[in-house]
């Protein structure tokens, strides 16, 4: 935040567990309707360490908790406050996982809710100004993450990786996402209602018709 100019430029943060039950509650409150968003970006998601086939009901319930249940929560709030000013922006990070066993499947699954939802609530909501999209990364390179942790494990495969899965012979960057997501928040994106955005890098050939 103080890379962005902080307090002074107009910039907050708040460190909230939102996968908590009153986690989105308590984001609602530190912000106060005056304070509502125009803009909503859901980028919250991650396995929790599920990597079963047949997960436990509690695993069900906190990975779909994390990566579905946080978004609509927050969703049911921001949107009617979006339509009272004439129109927002509201765009979620799904994933390749949601339409192909890709990784852990209660993650695929959760993740394949939260696009199927993204996609009929920007559509019910297409003539309003809010406008409502998802994008579905690939496999990205993050710092710290599991394919950076694997180029160090064992560069050797992370090539045969590469040049196996990944048709245009690199990995995705979260600039890339960040570019994207910028975009479908603009106001450049207003016939993108519902839209679910490929960012596969061709990866996803059976799904997006490549």
């Amino acid at each position: 935040m103080a890379d962005l100019g902080g307090i002074e430029a107009g910039h907050r943060a708040l460190a909230v567990d939102l996968s908590a039950d009153d986690g989105p509650a308590r984001l609602l409150e530190w912000l106060e309707p005056d304070g509502w968003p125009e803009i909503v970006v859901h980028s919250l998601g991650g396995t929790l360490g599920v990597r079963e086939l047949l997960p436990t009901n509690a695993q069900w319930r906190q990975v779909m908790r994390l990566n579905f249940e946080v978004a609509a929560d927050l969703n049911a709030v921001f949107i009617p406050a979006m339509l009272e000013r004439g129109g927002g922006r509201i765009c979620a990070i799904s994933s390749l996982a949601a339409f192909e066993m890709h990784g852990a499947l209660a993650y695929g699954v959760a993740k394949a809710a939260l696009t199927a939802y993204t996609r009929g609530l920007g559509r019910a909501y297409a003539n309003t100004g809010v406008v409502v999209t998802a994008v579905v990364p690939g496999v990205v390179l993050t710092e710290g993450g599991h394919w950076e942790k694997n180029m160090q494990r064992d560069p050797d495969y992370v090539r045969q990786y590469i040049k196996e899965r990944l048709p245009r012979g690199a990995f995705g960057s979260p600039e890339e996402v960040a570019a994207a997501v910028t975009f479908l928040c603009s106001r450049h994106a207003a016939p993108f209602v519902g839209s679910i955005v490929p960012l596969e890098g061709g990866q996803a050939r059976s799904f997006f018709g490549q």
